[in-house]
């Protein structure tokens, strides 16, 4: 992407000449779009074919999980597929790598159990690697035995993992998330060929309720077109569904808080694309409070409890085979969680 003599280019070459290579025309391209010196080309990697890191949709999602007021906006949009980024240039949400964590920075499990870095083990007086990391540690620094950090921490992971699997786009976890490996606060243990950096197996016995998590997640996001759809919203009706592809919410119903600054809930109504797919609808509370919030009337459907990441392993995801439909016309979402109902009808 850069000259000889340092300088970005304006057409560079390698990136075309890999986009149209006869002998890669099947080979999927990714792009992590930056490098060392602050080339950032995420929305503007050269050619068609690339899809890109959206190191965007991280630094968004890190933010509105610890806690970040007035983002719901930007959330929405990274749910989307990220359509400010690659819409203008005729791509595709699946251009958008969405992650939270890479092979880079902290693991998820450290995410939420760090604000700061603790490279001392690299030998470079902890100057090495990023200062931005964009993580909350939940009331305490590192490990701790306090009952109700550790619940939390535990919530928010799966606050993080079930938002990076209801966004449109191609999801990407870092290996050992889903079950919460740790680095112990070191966000750059390339150099650490030792425990720090390899994979510890007993951690699968160990962390057991995340992995069921994940695996549930990946379930639902597979078994829903709506979310795996190439394509953005439009906010148009879908064709036998009565409601709109995508309609968006705040604490009221079609009242999304674009203009709060202070706003931390976001919910959306997704349609089903598919005679026999559930609608959707989803609530992000990343406020510290409890919210009751209202669900849409949808005539000859029930809403039914698929996700709630406030409740313990393993009520915290629900196979669609056990679960029950939701009695009220509002739903007590919990604090800092993330809810996700199925509405369905009699045969579905």
């Amino acid at each position: 992407m850069r000259g000889e003599d340092g300088a970005p280019l304006a057409n560079p070459p390698l990136p075309w000449n890999i986009e149209l290579s006869r002998g890669l025309v099947d080979v999927a391209l990714i792009a992590e779009a930056w490098d060392a010196a602050g080339l950032y080309h995420v929305g503007s990697f050269p050619g068609f074919r690339w899809a890109e890191w959206n190191g965007r949709y991280r630094d968004v999602m890190r933010r509105f999980v610890r806690g970040d007021r007035g983002l719901v906006g930007e959330v929405a949009t990274c749910i989307g597929g990220s359509s400010d980024l690659y819409a203008r240039d005729g791509r595709l949400p699946a251009h958008s790598v969405n992650f939270i964590t890479c092979h880079d920075g902290f693991t998820l499990h450290d995410l939420v159990s760090y604000n700061g870095k603790h490279n001392e083990a690299n030998g470079e007086g902890n100057r090495d690697g990023t200062n931005e990391n964009l993580s909350w540690n939940c009331g305490v620094e590192g490990a701790t035995t306090d009952p109700a950090v550790l619940a939390l921490r535990r919530r928010q992971a799966r606050n993080f993992m079930a938002i990076l699997m209801l966004s449109r786009g191609v999801p990407m976890i870092l290996a050992g998330d889903e079950v919460l490996r740790t680095q112990h606060g070191n966000n750059n243990a390339w150099c650490q060929d030792n425990p720090l950096g390899w994979f510890d197996w007993d951690l699968v016995d160990a962390n057991r309720d995340m992995l069921r998590f994940t695996r549930e997640l990946i379930a639902l996001r597979k078994r829903h077109p709506s979310l795996t759809r190439n394509r953005f919203f439009t906010g148009r009706p879908v064709p036998g569904r009565g409601i709109p592809d995508v309609a968006w919410h705040g604490l009221r119903l079609n009242e999304p808080l674009w203009q709060d600054g202070e706003a931390q809930v976001l919910a959306c109504t997704l349609a089903g694309l598919r005679a026999d797919e559930e609608d959707l609808h989803v609530i992000l509370n990343l406020s510290a409070r409890a919210i009751d919030a209202p669900l849409p009337s949808l005539p000859g459907r029930r809403w039914h409890l698929a996700v709630d990441t406030s409740l313990a392993s393993p009520h915290d995801i629900v196979p669609r085979e056990r679960q029950q439909p939701h009695p009220a016309p509002v739903y007590r979402a919990g604090p800092r969680s993330v809810v996700v109902l199925e509405a369905r009808g009699a045969g579905m």
